[in-house]
């Protein structure tokens, strides 16, 4: 009978004796054993192993699955897992082609994780080109760990890349003077960063860039255009609520969709549920959290500066008035004690 190689089988009476089937295979999986491992087909008492078969596959192809994996990774962990296979994988994982097409998921590093390892897997992405990544170890760097220059930097970098949250956090340390005194402050490029924030359709700095607008802060006041950027923002935010799955809206029930909209010409934008918040926001909010017990004044005021990122209807700047940095804004650019 012939075999998918073409070959004949050897008649059963021209086999020597004790040469039987059990025999050959026997015989067979010893020489694939042999040929798989040749050293230790050649030392004595040590059985041969069969050859691996993840050797066998092409470098391009474990690279084009691992990037795979990290672009649709939903925590480090699937990525680190993939990783874990073997020590190739391991080699190849942290190649640029894969750390550049890491998700924002794959990125989301928390907070209670942080460590060195964490730090340096950022600092391999930002390496790659990731933007995400950019963005996310600038913003720890810059707050968290008060390294200002390099963070700001990063943030730089992702920014000139089009991030449109790198801007909006950059337009902020404008606005606030961030790192530095109140001659620090540059309104115009806060208000030209937010501009641009808001054309890749960030909804926060195209609100902000209607107040700065309506107060005449860092460009040329019109009440008009400020006020029609504030109600375009929360036409925005109502269309993507409306967009996801229900329920979204916050109270009893929510309005018909022929009814009209106040939140609309609302400053603070719509009276909906916050989404999901990102990466570098959550970090910092549970990097800052106070602790199980009583916090003190100091951490309370350190909190509530960083919850700004969370809480969409404020923003932070130094007060108009008082020039006092780092406390909760109205509307009108004022602090509540102004």
């Amino acid at each position: 009978m012939k075999t998918r190689r073409g070959a004949c089988h050897a008649a059963a009476a021209a086999t020597a004796p004790g040469e039987g089937p059990e025999a050959q295979r026997r015989k067979r999986r010893r020489t694939a054993a042999a040929e798989g491992s040749p050293a230790a087909a050649g030392t004595p008492g040590v059985r041969p192993v069969g050859r691996d078969m993840f050797e066998e596959l092409p470098d391009d192809l474990v690279v084009s699955i691992l990037r795979d994996v990290a672009a649709s990774a939903s925590s480090p962990a699937d990525l680190a897992g993939a990783m874990l296979t073997c020590k190739r994988f391991r080699e190849l994982g942290q190649s640029k082609v894969v750390l550049a097409r890491a998700s924002p998921r794959c990125l989301a590093v928390r907070a209670k994780a942080w460590s060195e390892e964490a730090h340096r897997f950022l600092q391999r992405c930002a390496d790659a080109g990731s933007l995400e990544a950019c963005y996310l170890l600038g913003m720890i760097r810059f707050y968290c760990l008060g390294i200002r220059g390099s963070g700001a930097a990063l943030m730089a970098a992702a920014a000139v890349g089009g991030h449109r949250e790198a801007l909006y956090s950059l337009a902020v340390v404008q606005f606030n003077g961030s790192g530095g005194g109140k001659d620090d402050r540059d309104l115009r490029a806060g208000a030209a960063l937010c501009a641009r924030a808001a054309s890749l359709g960030h909804v926060g700095a195209l609100r902000e860039l209607g107040h700065c607008l309506q107060d005449g802060y860092g460009v040329r006041r019109s009440v008009l255009d400020g006020r029609r950027l504030l109600i375009q923002a929360n036409a925005r935010e109502l269309a993507a609520v409306a967009a996801s799955p229900p329920p979204q809206l916050l109270g009893k029930a929510a309005p018909h969709p022929t009814r009209r909209h106040s939140c609309l010409l609302s400053d603070f934008g719509c009276r909906a549920a916050a989404g999901e918040p990102h990466a570098a926001n959550r970090f910092l909010a549970d990097w800052f959290a106070p602790p199980a017990q009583v916090p003190s004044p100091a951490q309370v005021i350190l909190f509530a500066t960083v919850m700004f990122t969370l809480v969409q209807r404020v923003y932070l700047r130094s007060c108009r008035v008082c020039c006092c940095p780092s406390v909760f804004l109205i509307a009108r650019s004022l602090c509540v004690s102004c």
